[in-house]
Order: structure tokens, then sequence, then C-alpha cells
């Protein structure tokens, strides 16, 4: 089974423009395959750094001197690097959201068709997960966390609902946590409202958005003159960071001209 079969390949990585001998970086390495593709372009002395903070990604490495994987999250983009002796870089791909190899692999807890312990760490390192998030947040919290990450309505009434549940007992898997939370998913939009709670939780275990607005900031830090950065996003939490930037930069009277190539994919598949 393939672990992550790439979206947008061609396009996101024809954004980039890629000149033969440039330095590029792909930040959610995953299976490889925009990398393979980056890789595909570059002339013997063009250079790619990938970055993926998932350990399970290390197994898919590229053999190729041009080509070094950094397993940390990019939210450390600059510090790593600098660490590798590069300052700037001529383009950036960022492929956000979760995998499919970590839909697919029932354990992790991010998808809505297995059972699992509560978990949906992007990386086993990391010390809070969904379990403490179900389990340890008051209700303020975790009212913010449906609400601003889920965009849910019925976030205060969710947030109660787990409150008085655990209060009785611990909420360990996925399905118990269904169960708490029945009553909030009718057939019809069983699917859909699912998918927002397990949205929600995930950005929260993962620090998603905090993430990904401070490896925004350092792009235009690092992005050489007619630098490129493309981002493929999967919700509109996402989008809309990426295109306020976009917007800013573009206000901005820089001698560095930044290209953004922003793309906007959806899938319930993906998102399941």
């Amino acid at each position: 089974m393939e672990y992550h079969n790439p979206v947008l390949l061609h396009a996101s990585v024809d954004g980039l423009n890629i000149k033969p001998d440039g330095v590029y970086v792909d930040v959610t390495f995953g299976g490889g395959g925009h990398s393979r593709e980056i890789l595909s372009r570059l002339g013997p002395n063009g250079k790619l750094f990938a970055f993926d903070q998932d350990e399970d990604a290390l197994a898919n490495a590229i053999e190729d001197n041009r080509f070094v994987l950094i397993n940390e999250n990019f939210r450390y983009i600059k510090r790593f690097l600098r660490f590798h002796g590069i300052k700037s870089v001529d383009g950036i791909l960022a492929d956000l959201g979760v995998s499919s190899h970590q839909f697919d692999v029932a354990e992790r807890g991010f998808s809505t068709r297995f059972n699992a312990e509560l978990d949906m760490r992007m990386s086993k390192k990391n010390d809070l997960n969904a379990h403490k998030i179900i389990n340890e947040y008051d209700e303020a919290n975790l009212r913010r966390v449906f609400l601003d990450y889920g965009e849910l309505k019925i976030a205060p009434a969710l947030a109660k609902t787990i409150i008085v549940a655990r209060d009785k007992k611990s909420i360990n898997t996925t399905d118990e946590l269904k169960m708490v939370l029945i009553k909030f998913l009718p057939e019809q939009f069983k699917n859909k409202i699912l998918a927002q709670i397990y949205q929600a939780i995930r950005i929260e275990v993962n620090q998603e958005m905090d993430v990904l607005k401070e490896f925004l900031e350092q792009s235009l830090e690092i992005l050489k003159p007619e630098g490129r950065l493309s981002v493929i996003s999967y919700h509109s939490l996402e989008d809309r960071l990426v295109k306020d930037l976009l917007k800013t930069e573009c206000l901005k009277e820089s001698p560095n001209e930044i290209f953004l190539e922003i793309f906007r994919f959806r899938s319930k598949q993906l998102e399941s």
C-alpha cells in the first residue's frame, strides 16, 4: 500500500518554477511523492531538503546525494536549514493536513473509520495527545477547540457533554468519544460532523495553526528574491492564513517579489 498519494503533484511542483541548480524545501515529505518530482527536475548541482516530524516517514527516505531528510516539525525550518549551512532557498512546497498513511493506520486515531486509543499525534515525541485534551481540558478550552478549529456551532454543547461524561468515566477511545457525543451525530450528517470534531482535536494536538503561522513567517525570511512558495491547503483555516500572507505581501513595497502559488483541495476520503 502506498504511504501517501500526493495530490496536485504536477501543479504544485510546476508552481515552484524549478531551477536545475536551485535549492528547494519540501516541508511535508510523507511518502516522498512531491520530493521525487522535485528531484526529477533538479540538475546534479541542485539540492532538496525535506521535513517530516512523523517517524514513520523516515522509512521513505530517498537515496540521492542531492537530498536531505530532516525528522523535525517544519515550524523549525529556518533553524535546521541554517544547521545545514542554508540561509536562503529558491522554493518551498507544503502539502498541509494529514497523510493517507496517518489516516490508514488505525492505531494513530486520525480516522473516523476505526476505533483506536485517543492519540492523533503526528509525532510520537509530542506530550499532548487527544486523550489529554478530551479528559483534561476544562470546558472553556474544549469549547474553544471545537469552535475555532472545527467551526462547530454546537461547540458549547459538545464541551459540556464531554465534561459530564468524563466525570463518570474516563474517555479512552475514539468509539467511546463517539458514544458520548452520539446525540449530536444524526445519521445524515454523522460523517461531516465527526470529521469536524476530529479535525478540531487533531489541530489542537499538533498545534497546526501556530505551526503554519511560524512556518509562513520564516518562509518569507528565507525565500530568495523571486522565490516561490507553493502551498496545498485542505480546509478554510489553512487557506485563510496563506491568503492573508499573500494579501499582506502584495501590499508591501519590497524589492523582493515573492510568488505564492496557493492550491485548495477538498476530499471527503482524505478528511476521513
